[in-house]
């Protein structure tokens, strides 16, 4: 094998810890590494918010590109940015062991409730947090905090909204743990596909002494599982960033428990369904709790945002 793995991720703090943790693994198994930065679409169109820009691989594509061409070996991204479908020529190899996957409430003031009606704006980009805000707190307006996370922190400093709402890991890693307020329970805010753990991916060509290795070092096969029923979900419900879908696998013993759903923008109506299985059927979980939602009134709510 060749020594060297050269590595592909966007330039943000955040994402720079997550590539510098997979190299730091690589390294001191002894194994040397390149991190080239590279710009997305989705870092360039910060002003936009992702209902307007659309999200297929607004944080991937232009990394993607240099994968499939050989520039780079993998790439690390956040496990919730990832298209479910990504053609014959990519793969992911590898799931990291996922960080808690709550979303969390932030804010500079310890007193901030969301059941406070007095309380009237948070900030998020996310049209899952978004609606979910809606139908659970109805009194609350929301505004777009685009940005990485220390740009949505100024932004919440200069007073342009009191709180937001964001991932717990992103917090978490970027050692911000003293701005949580609040973790909110993952049976109300269910978080997104994948939230809490880091992808690797790489092109289907790649050597496979690279993949194994890679695989073999970073790969956490409870989270892979998890992984693979909430993507094989999201799929079926055609579901990109852009659309206010939820869902989150856990093991419990030999189980495998996966809930999810979607909600309208509106916050109007919810459809929420929950299943157990082995974990050897993730997949099939994954596809038969996508059908129930669908059935169950969640058709007509993606039929609806189509429009």
């Amino acid at each position: 094998m060749e020594s060297k793995i050269r590595i592909g991720t966007r330039a943000s703090k955040l994402a720079m810890w997550q590539t510098e943790y997979v190299a730091g693994v690589l390294n001191n198994a002894g194994y040397e590494t390149e991190i080239l930065k590279i710009e997305t679409k989705g870092d360039k169109q910060l002003a936009s918010a992702f209902s307007e820009i659309g999200t297929k691989g607004i944080f991937t594509e232009e990394i993607e590109v240099q994968l499939k061409d050989g520039s780079l070996d993998i790439a690390v991204h956040s496990a919730k940015d990832m298209q479910t479908d990504l053609g014959p020529e990519l793969e992911i190899i590898a799931f990291t062991e996922r960080e808690k996957p709550n979303d969390v409430l932030v804010s500079f003031d310890k007193s901030f409730a969301l059941e406070d009606l007095s309380r009237v704006l948070v900030g998020t980009s996310s049209t899952r947090r978004k609606a979910l805000l809606k139908h659970y707190f109805p009194h609350l307006s929301t505004t777009d905090a685009r940005g990485n996370l220390q740009t949505r922190l100024k932004k919440m400093e200069d007073g342009l909204f009191p709180a937001m709402i964001l991932a717990f890991a992103g917090m978490h890693r970027m050692g911000y743990n003293e701005f949580i307020v609040k973790e909110l329970p993952v049976d109300i805010f269910t978080p997104a596909v994948g939230q809490g753990s880091i992808a690797i991916e790489a092109a289907s060509s790649l050597s496979s002494d690279k993949k194994d290795i890679i695989r073999k070092l970073l790969n956490h096969i409870p989270t892979e599982t998890c992984l693979i029923a909430e993507r094989a979900f999201l799929n079926k419900l055609e579901g990109g960033c852009s659309i206010p879908v939820f869902g989150l696998g856990t093991i419990e013993g030999d189980l495998l428990k996966l809930r999810g759903g979607v909600v309208s923008p509106d916050g109007s109506e919810i459809v929420r369904k929950e299943i157990v299985g082995t974990q050897t059927d993730a997949r099939k979980l994954g596809l038969q709790l996508a059908e129930e939602v669908l059935n169950s009134g969640g058709k007509e709510i993606l039929k609806a945002l189509k429009k």
